[in-house]
C-alpha cells in the first residue's frame, strides 16, 4: 500500500503471526471534556476526534489489526443538545465525503452497524455508499457502530430467533450461543480481542456487550482527541502482558494441579 496513507510494508506481519489482537474495539470518549479544558467549543473537540480517528486508522493498517471497531454514536447520544447532534452529523458526513477514497485506496472496508431506520435519509444514503464502494477490499475492516447500542442489537436478536422459532424453522433446544451469535450485526465478525476506553471512564457503556464477554479491557487517562498511534501500541502491548485462559488454567499453572484434589471436590458438589 502507499506510504502516504502510513501503511508500511510489514503491515501483515503481527496479524500473520497470530502474536497480536485482530480485532480491536474503541470507546472513543472525551471529545467534549478535551475542548472545554481548552476552553473551546465541543464541536472543536469533536473535529480533533475526527483527527484521532484518523490516525487510529492508519495506526491499525501499520499494525496489522484486521478488525477495527469504533463506537461513533450511540442510541444514548441522541439526547445531547440538537445543535451538538447536528454538529455530529455534520462531521459524520464529512468524514465520508472527503476520507472515502483514502480508505479506498488503503484498502479499507467500512461496515456500519446500529439502527438505521430513524435515520434521516441522506445520512442512510452516506452510510450505504461508504459500504458499497468499499466492499471488494480486505486490508483492514472499519466496522462503525453509529445509531448503535449492544441490549438492543441482543434484543434484536432474541426477537430473530423467537420468530424462526414460532415459525417452526427452529426448535428452542437447538438456541445456543452459536445460533445467538449469528442473529447479532457483528455475526461475520470475530469477537474483539482487545477493547479500548479513552478519556479515564472504566465502563463499556452499551458497547458489544455480547461480544466482549473475553475481551481485554484497556482505559487510558487521555482524552480521544488525543489518541495516536503511541496510545494504540501502549493498549496492545498491555494486551500482550496479559494471560488470556477464556475461564479456564493458563500454562504456568497446569502442573501445580492435583487431579485427585479436583476428582474431590467434584465428588462434593
Amino acid at each position: 500500500m502507499s506510504e502516504k496513507h502510513g501503511f508500511d510494508a510489514g503491515a501483515g506481519a503481527l496479524r500473520a503471526s497470530g502474536s497480536g489482537p485482530l480485532h480491536v474495539g474503541v470507546i472513543m470518549d472525551g471529545n467534549g471534556r478535551w475542548a472545554a479544558a481548552r476552553g473551546l467549543p465541543r464541536v472543536e473537540g469533536h473535529r480533533r476526534g475526527l483527527e484521532a480517528l484518523r490516525r487510529t486508522v492508519r495506526a491499525a493498517g501499520d499494525l496489522g489489526l484486521r478488525y477495527l471497531t469504533v463506537y461513533s454514536f450511540s442510541r444514548e447520544n441522541w439526547t445531547r443538545p440538537p445543535k451538538e447532534i447536528s454538529e455530529l452529523m455534520g462531521l459524520l458526513k464529512y468524514f465520508i465525503r472527503n476520507d472515502l477514497r483514502t480508505l479506498q485506496e488503503a484498502g479499507v472496508r467500512v461496515r456500519v452497524i446500529g439502527e438505521r431506520d430513524n435515520l434521516k435519509p441522506d445520512i442512510v444514503a452516506l452510510l450505504e455508499e461508504a459500504e458499497a464502494r468499499t466492499r471488494g477490499n480486505d486490508k483492514l475492516d472499519l466496522i462503525v457502530a453509529f445509531n448503535y447500542g449492544a441490549r438492543q442489537e441482543i434484543v434484536e436478536a432474541a426477537r430473530a430467533l423467537a420468530r424462526d422459532a414460532a415459525a417452526g424453522l427452529l426448535r428452542p433446544q437447538d438456541i445456543d450461543e452459536a445460533a445467538f451469535g449469528r442473529r447479532l450485526q457483528t455475526a461475520a465478525t470475530p469477537d474483539p480481542d482487545l477493547i479500548i476506553r479513552t478519556s479515564g471512564e472504566m465502563r463499556l457503556s452499551n458497547f458489544l456487550l455480547w461480544q466482549s464477554a473475553y475481551s481485554e479491557l484497556v482505559f487510558l487517562p487521555i482524552y480521544w482527541p488525543d489518541f495516536d498511534r503511541q496510545a494504540l501500541q501502549s493498549a496492545i502491548d498491555a494486551f500482550h502482558a496479559r494471560e488470556r485462559r477464556f475461564g479456564g488454567v493458563g500454562p504456568a499453572f497446569v502442573d501445580q494441579i492435583d487431579p485427585v484434589r479436583v476428582e474431590q471436590v467434584k465428588s462434593a458438589s
